[in-house]
């Protein structure tokens, strides 16, 4: 076993002059398995985490996550910050702990959801939907120099529109260099970044996709569609996905499906259940990459002792790709093998 790198961060963070207050304290680390060639789902397993967002930088991928609490306030969703993992071959994890947190944004008061992180010009951005006092949920942006942080926040909600559509922002940087922030629940819209990745383009203004049963499957969400919540956008082999959790008809339990487009904004068509609803939660939440060769897919259960509802757990499987581009349902599984 290698010792975990919490107390040389915290040294680090006072030489920095960096407050590690907001972050919870929790100095519960996430295994390290230097003799391992497997690592067992969940992949954290010292804290309760939700809402994965991977993100491959360089040789290593970093883990986005949110933090469920261990103590339930109002016996609903306790989230105040939000949390960093590293891997270099899947096995191997480091915990770089809090990175952001709701008493760095002023402006929020609750619920620290499901962000993205994503990297343009040397700048790391982290988007976060918030609860905005005396408003409704918005989305906020924290910028770092570094993947694992710490993260500052932009000051002001990037995306503001006073109501409870505005969370799980996934964001997407396209060949051309346009980047979308797509986001929304029960709705899915998008805006087109600026190039500085901190406005976007208010002549186009906030979009609104159209909410059809071509697109996502007839469901038994507020739009009479699957679509739920939770967006997962990225294009591969030049075709673009819209992952998400979704809804069947009939059911009251997320699971994950799929839509494609051959354009970044749409028309979609709906690909197919992606993970079922099976898993001891009410929510999932998708985030895919493809890592040295290989394509994971990152999603939580409830998994970890006392889980439940609300004290869920980031896991992961290793899937393939169909010559289409299509993708069979994705069995939840035990953990992945090391890579080199």
């Amino acid at each position: 076993m290698i010792k975990r790198t919490r107390i040389a961060g915290v040294v680090l963070a006072v030489m920095l002059g960096i407050s590690l207050l907001g972050c919870g304290g929790d100095t519960k680390m996430a295994e390290t398995n230097t003799e391992k060639s497997f690592h067992e789902n969940p992949i954290i397993k010292g804290i309760y985490t939700a809402d994965p967002a991977p993100m491959v930088y360089g040789d290593t991928l970093y883990l986005y996550t949110t933090h469920d609490e261990d103590e339930l306030v109002n016996d609903f969703y306790t989230m105040k910050d939000w949390r960093c993992f590293s891997t270099r071959d899947m096995v191997n994890w480091e915990d770089h702990g809090c990175i952001f947190s709701l008493d760095d944004i002023g402006w929020a008061d609750d619920r620290a959801w499901a962000p993205q992180c994503i990297e343009r010009n040397g700048k790391f951005y982290l988007y976060c939907p918030v609860h905005k006092r005396n408003g409704g949920m918005a989305i906020a942006v924290g910028i770092s120099d570094s993947p694992a942080g710490p993260f500052k926040d932009l000051g002001h909600p990037l995306v503001d529109e006073g109501d409870w559509n505005d969370i799980d922002p996934t964001v997407f940087i396209d060949d051309d260099g346009q980047a979308y922030l797509y986001f929304g629940n029960p709705e899915l819209r998008y805006v087109l970044l600026n190039e500085n990745m901190i406005t976007y383009d208010k002549e186009v203004g906030i979009v609104k996709v159209p909410m059809t049963e071509e697109s996502f499957a007839k469901g038994s969400h507020d739009t009479g569609t699957s679509y739920g919540e939770g967006p997962w956008f990225y294009k591969r082999d030049g075709l673009y996905y819209m992952v998400y959790a979704a809804f069947g008809e009939g059911k009251n339990m997320e699971h994950l499906a799929y839509s494609t487009s051959v354009s970044p904004t749409g028309p979609w068509v709906y690909g197919g259940v992606l993970m079922t609803e099976e898993g001891g939660v009410f929510t999932n939440h998708p985030g895919i990459c493809d890592f040295k060769g290989h394509s994971y897919l990152f999603y939580h259960t409830g998994d970890l002792p006392g889980g439940s509802l609300f004290h869920r757990s980031v896991c992961v499987a290793e899937f393939t790709y169909n010559e289409d581009g299509s993708i069979d349902t994705i069995d939840k599984c035990g953990g992945v093998s090391a890579i080199e």
